[in-house]
């Protein structure tokens, strides 16, 4: 289990996970911004220099999954993890990473008032170097914004401790009382086991009465997808991608769908690849779209597209793969593709 500590920069993470990790039993304090720390070291400047935050860098995301799953497997029972997350795109990718594997995470958030907030970044004073002092004062200010416009989601989503009124020690029993007594819940994120090999996915393409198809965005990786997902042994795949449709958004297809492409996806680790199959799901009318239904431990919302708007949803692969779906709908063809583009 992990116990994610979750607030913006100067809400005292930090000292409550210290805290916590002597009330909650067998626990140990994991620390992501040591992997940050890791990048500087790691990367080219070049890379560097094209972001402003080592989050936005995917292998931080990656190697924050990786590292506290290889943790758990060395020391097993409770990791506490203090680490700021305000983009929810970043705290999905990271949180489905973990469920994938298998890994509860209990999200909570240190929420003092803006007024406290502010008096406590005016007062840190981490480097005993007053130029240092103030960059990180001046750091922790500027991502106030970021944080209220994260609020919204961040309060549905975790547990949270206003620690207005707080000392590190009564914030960690706070915590701790919250997560041993299960009012700090499991995350909601649901994600199939991480892949061991090459997989065959089918995906369904379903159109409105304007030719646009339906995407949808998932809570546990980036990007937008097609409704569908992996085929199960012994399953066939067409039949695979009604399940997924059905699962995913709530709607029972009348007919076997049409397959439109098969996709030979090459792998590109972490990735393993795999065959992706497209189907042709026909037109849904306006009853068929008042009855979308989407669970929301998997898919945050859906919407119709036309192809240009695909182009900025959709990872570069899938769009591809995309564009040659409709062009095969066009023909009344089934085309077969390696790495996104046709071949025979």
């Amino acid at each position: 289990m992990i116990v994610w500590v979750n607030g913006t920069f100067g809400a005292g993470k930090s000292s409550t996970a210290r805290e916590l990790i002597d009330l909650i039993p067998h626990s140990t304090l994991y620390d992501p911004e040591l992997i940050g720390t890791a990048m500087g070291r790691l990367l080219p400047a070049k890379r560097l220099a094209e972001v402003e935050d080592y989050q936005d860098l995917p292998i931080w995301r990656r190697l924050v999954v990786d590292t506290a799953a290889a943790l758990l497997a060395e020391v097993g029972g409770v990791l506490v993890v203090p680490m700021t997350l305000l983009r929810q795109a970043y705290r999905d990718e990271i949180f489905g990473g973990l469920a994938a594997r298998r890994i509860d995470v209990r999200h909570v958030l240190l929420a003092p008032e803006e007024t406290i907030l502010r008096q406590r970044i005016d007062g840190r004073t981490e480097y005993g170097d007053p130029e240092a002092d103030a960059r990180v004062r001046e750091w922790c200010h500027a991502h106030l914004a970021p944080y209220r416009a994260a609020l919204d989601w961040l309060a549905a989503d975790a547990y949270t401790v206003d620690t207005s009124a707080l000392t590190a020690t009564e914030a960690a029993r706070s915590v701790a009382d919250a997560v041993l007594n299960g009012l700090a819940a499991p995350c909601g994120i649901v994600q199939t086991p991480e892949p061991t090999g090459e997989t065959l996915a089918a995906g369904v393409l379903l159109f409105d009465d304007q030719d646009r198809f339906l995407l949808v965005d998932p809570t546990y990786k980036p990007g937008w997808e097609f409704p569908g997902g992996v085929v199960e042994p012994g399953e066939p795949p067409a039949r695979a991608g009604m399940r997924e449709v059905a699962e995913e958004i709530g709607i029972a297809l009348d007919a076997v769908p049409r397959l439109l492409l098969v996709d030979w996806e090459r792998p590109q680790p972490p990735g393993h690849g795999g065959l992706r199959l497209l189907f042709d799901g026909g037109r849904l009318d306006a009853a068929d779209t008042a009855r979308l239904r989407l669970p929301g431990a998997e898919l945050r919302a859906w919407r119709f597209v036309t192809e240009e708007e695909a182009a900025d949803l959709l990872p570069p692969v899938r769009y591809r793969r995309l564009r040659w779906a409709l062009r095969a709908r066009e023909r009344g063809t089934v085309l077969n593709l390696e790495a996104g583009d046709p071949v025979g």
